[in-house]
């Protein structure tokens, strides 16, 4: 579930370790790459936190938001 914490939508994932963390984030950049929305994110070995927001709409969150959100719970496997 996706959290609305000041004006931005959060996630923590929690890979089985690094490699899968980082192949999660690499599919997740590439669905991001598409949309021309990228996210904002950390990483720590198997740790991906994600926050989504639209910037050029004054970091609030969007439709655009929301349906990244959605593709990206689609790619966490």
């Amino acid at each position: 579930m996706w959290n609305n914490i000041n004006n931005k939508l959060y996630k923590k994932f929690e890979c089985k370790n690094f490699v899968h963390a980082f192949s999660f984030m690499t599919a997740v950049a590439i669905a991001a790459e598409k949309m021309n929305h990228h996210p904002t994110w950390t990483n720590t070995y198997n740790i991906v936190e994600i926050w989504l927001s639209t910037h050029d709409e004054g970091n609030v969150v969007t439709a655009k938001d929301e349906q990244l959100a959605a593709i990206i719970d689609a790619l966490f496997k």
